[in-house]
């Protein structure tokens, strides 16, 4: 660990998920907003960092492919060799982990969000959860580049690729959406993998597979998930009880110190009160 280890630490303060156009980007189907602080770094930009570009360079050279705004290959390493601050730095790893990870990726700013060490990082993603990853792995591999800590790259990608995969819609519902981003239509997951809004307000649609919602299977098999619904209507700021899913003893004790007692425990696809338990 070298002197630039006891600076700061960098911190995630929130992270949004924006499917559609919206002010970041018009055209791009879904942008992960990330408002980071940099702490101390905002008075030291990289070039000032001892031996920063020499391991950004070795840990990760499929940077070099990252044009920036210099418009040629080796942009991105043009701009920290010459002084960048991290925020900057932060977007493009997040972008690199996800293309390492076989995820679409290339679009990213990163803007000042008018306080001083906060900045906004935008980048590309597939899905909410594999965004949010890559956003915390990209911070702590800043991190540990600027206090000369080793980091394991296949290590941090290999839990991107398997968080993608885990998310990943089916073949056919996958050319559903792809269309749909073809045309300009906003696509938003709804809790599990194969249901799907497709576009807003009167004109939205949802999806589940390759059943639209012109039939009645799509809301009956939302109403019948209880899990599903109930998010859903939380969602829409519908009054519901607090809950979560469980799938495990484990799980059932986390359950237990974020709601309290009392519990009603019920399976989540059940009905006329089979399975159901109260303490």
């Amino acid at each position: 660990m070298n002197k630039n280890s006891t600076r700061t630490l960098m911190k995630i303060l929130k992270i949004n998920v924006m499917s559609g156009p919206n002010i970041w980007s018009v055209k791009r189907p879904r942008l992960l907003v990330m408002q980071l602080d940099i702490g101390d770094l905002e008075s030291k930009p990289t070039n000032e960092i001892d031996g920063f570009y020499e391991r950004l360079k070795t840990l990760i050279p499929g940077l070099y492919d990252h044009q920036c705004s210099e418009g040629v290959p080796g942009g991105f390493f043009i701009r920290v060799k010459d002084g960048t601050w991290m925020g900057h730095v932060v977007e493009h790893i997040a972008i690199e982990l996800q293309i390492l990870a076989g995820i679409e990726a290339g679009f990213g700013q990163t803007r000042g969000t008018g306080i001083e060490g906060e900045y906004y990082v935008t980048f590309d993603c597939a899905d909410e959860e594999s965004g949010r990853l890559a956003a915390e792995k990209a911070v702590l591999i800043a991190q540990n580049l600027i206090d000369g800590i080793e980091t394991d790259m296949n290590n941090h990608v290999d839990e991107i690729r398997l968080m993608n995969f885990k998310n990943a819609p089916g073949p056919s519902t996958a050319s559903i959406l792809a269309e749909a981003d073809a045309r300009g239509i906003p696509t938003i997951k709804l809790e599990d993998n194969s249901t799907w809004q497709l576009g807003y307000g009167c004109n939205q649609k949802r999806i589940s597979a390759t059943i639209s919602s012109d039939t009645s299977y799509t809301a009956v098999e939302i109403v019948g998930n209880k899990e599903i619904c109930r998010n859903l209507l939380k969602s829409m700021l519908v009054p519901v009880a607090d809950g979560v899913g469980i799938n495990s003893l484990e799980e059932l004790n986390q359950a237990i110190d974020t709601l309290g007692f009392p519990l009603v425990i019920k399976p989540v696809n059940g009905n006329h009160g089979r399975g159901v338990t109260t303490s």
